[in-house]
């Protein structure tokens, strides 16, 4: 699990989430063809959700990678410590930058799908440089 911080952005995401029927959510949403901002948006979602699994998968990869890095050498701070401390400041920076984006419909039905498309976006960049360094042998 990436270790997260607490953010105005995520709380707001997670309290539209709570509004959203959970029961049957992925069978009612027809992804391929949202025609409503309601679908857009809880199609946004499960999105980012998917991107955010992927995302975790590639930090355990790059963990371990740290830890094997880590295994024959002394070091202050550890490759783990950095890769840690990477992420966690990756995520505070992740959450403002797509509040910050999300303003260009601030108020507006679109702000909550704005947010959720740059957080898969920037998720999804995030995963790819996970990979990479998870990656190297």
């Amino acid at each position: 699990m990436i270790p997260t911080s607490a953010s105005v952005a995520g709380t707001c995401v997670l309290a539209m989430l709570a509004l959203w029927p959970v029961t049957g959510r992925a069978q009612t949403l027809d992804c391929s063809n949202p025609l409503t901002q309601v679908e857009m948006t809880g199609c946004a979602s499960l999105a980012y959700e998917a991107a955010d699994g992927d995302l975790n998968l590639a930090y355990g990869l790059a963990m371990d990678q740290a830890r094997r890095m880590d295994a024959d050498l002394l070091l202050d701070p550890s490759n783990v410590a950095l890769m840690r401390d990477a992420q966690r400041k990756w995520i505070v920076f992740r959450d403002v930058a797509c509040s910050a984006e999300s303003t260009l419909a601030r108020g507006g039905t679109m702000q909550n799908q704005l947010f959720l498309l740059c957080m898969e976006r920037l998720t999804r960049a995030r995963t790819e440089d996970l990979r990479y360094f998870g990656e190297v042998n």
